[in-house]
């Protein structure tokens, strides 16, 4: 058999077997079926999927959809690591990072924002008000303010009691899958074929004040190309920072590497860099491209993910690099 009936005969037969179902289990089949579809990081994207897939099954735009869904999270107290309630710095502050994007690649970030209840409204009001992409500290506030946003004391009875309980010991040592569970990513792709972003966060408990992590960055926290896919990422920021790690899956991606395979090489490198401390981080990816095939990838066992589309709104536990 010549190279080229080879190449034909493994077409073929590869066709034939997905038109029959048998397909591995890791692969996932991208059609127009896939569309629409929500991915968010851990167990808390289950509800924030709920709110945009209302949207996007009205054939609504990507960009409101995870607007919308990361708002629900924000505003919820007993979500200890995003938005209202999330943990303070040492200093007893809350302050919020978060991000947005379309696709069309207009962006707006912010970052160690106090007293505005929904960070990701505020970014996007930077992407589409001003003309700049990130505003920071007393600027994000003066200009949240400007717009309309109302001041609030983020500082919840529970967290102001847990950073008084820090506050005995001191002692910096963010726990894995708890403390680095700090993060709602969301990236979604709509009917229309188009993707967008959001990832919003109270940050680190008890990080420095003023401490900015990967979350309001575009390239580290939140990356979307509408012709590629979008990634966005979970854990220790710094880390994911040092490898521009959603820009990094997305440009794997374009490679031809599937949604899973290109988290799990962000992963690697990260794994590669801090194997001495590896067991005390976490980092975890979740991409989608733009045919809807979707993947994740953490650093060590124990981040999930969500995704909602056509056939169910589901929890996923991402494969791990630590075992």
């Amino acid at each position: 058999m010549n190279l080229h009936n080879r190449r034909q005969f493994i077409k073929t037969g590869s066709l034939a077997a997905v038109a029959i179902g048998i397909v591995s289990p890791k692969q996932s089949i991208a059609d127009d079926s896939n569309k629409p579809i929500i991915l968010s990081t851990w167990n808390f994207g289950l509800k924030a999927n709920e709110v945009a897939w209302k949207i996007l099954s009205k054939n609504g735009t990507a960009l409101d959809a995870v607007e919308n869904g990361v708002m629900l999270v924000e505003a919820d107290p007993t979500e200890r690591s995003v938005g209202y309630g999330g943990r303070p710095d040492r200093d007893g502050f809350v302050t919020l990072d978060a991000c947005i994007m379309d696709h069309e690649q207009n962006i707006g970030s912010v970052a160690c924002l106090e007293h505005i209840m929904h960070p990701i409204s505020v970014a996007r009001a930077v992407m589409e008000k001003t003309p700049h992409v990130m505003l920071v500290g007393d600027g994000a506030l003066k200009f949240a303010l400007s717009q309309g946003f109302k001041k609030e004391n983020l500082l919840t009875p529970e967290s102001e009691m847990e950073w008084k309980e820090w506050l005995k010991t001191s002692k910096y040592k963010p726990i894995a899958n708890i403390e680095n569970h700090d993060t709602i990513g969301m990236i979604a792709l709509d009917a229309r074929g188009n993707l967008s972003g959001a990832c919003t966060t109270s940050g680190m408990a008890f990080k420095m004040h003023g401490r900015v992590g990967d979350s309001p960055i575009i390239g580290a926290g939140l990356f979307v190309d509408n012709e590629i896919g979008a990634a966005t990422a979970t854990g220790h920021g710094e880390e994911v920072i040092r490898i521009a790690g959603c820009h990094l899956v997305v440009e794997l991606m374009r490679q031809g590497r599937t949604p899973e395979e290109a988290c799990k090489e962000a992963v690697e490198r990260v794994f590669k860099k801090q194997q001495k401390r590896a067991a005390e981080i976490q980092v975890g990816f979740i991409a989608i491209n733009k045919a809807g095939a979707h993947g994740s990838y953490c650093l060590q066992k124990g981040f999930s993910y969500a995704v909602h589309d056509n056939r169910s709104n589901r929890l996923i536990d991402a494969d791990s690099r630590i075992k």
